[in-house]
């Protein structure tokens, strides 16, 4: 993989650029993902904060995590895509949200969390991390 990769919105409204590789992919299926991605599951990169450039004005919005920890999210004000999910207690760390990059090649998850909360139809793959909550 060559770096940098772009992506942006669905509206284009917010632009960034991936620097470096993620540290890890995970998928989260804990309802609160299912119900952010409309689907089984959300994708989740974990980059530094510094590997990522952005451009374009970004909403926020947060809530309180089980953990006890806030689960704030930046999103495009005008489409209303996620671009990354952060800890205010750790902001060295981003979650980006990879399906928005140009190439979405590097989206290989090494890990399922939540999976308690999984949709039955779906089956993980053979030879990933899976954790009932998060680890």
């Amino acid at each position: 993989m060559t770096y940098p990769i772009e992506g942006s919105c669905q509206c284009g409204g917010v632009k960034y650029r991936l620097l470096a590789a993620p540290q890890m992919v995970v998928a989260c299926h804990c309802k609160e993902c299912q119900k952010l991605s409309t689907s089984a599951f959300s994708i989740t990169a974990m980059v530094k904060a510094t590997d990522v450039e952005f451009e374009g004005e970004m909403a926020e919005w947060s809530r309180l995590a089980d953990s006890g920890n806030v689960s704030g999210a930046k999103f495009c004000p005008t489409c209303g895509n996620r671009i990354y999910h952060f800890n205010p207690a750790e902001p060295d760390m981003i979650k980006l949200k990879p399906s928005s990059l140009d190439d979405t090649s590097i989206i290989q998850p090494s890990a399922h969390v939540w999976v308690s909360e999984k949709q039955d139809w779906f089956v993980i793959p053979e030879g990933v991390k899976v954790f009932d909550k998060q680890p």
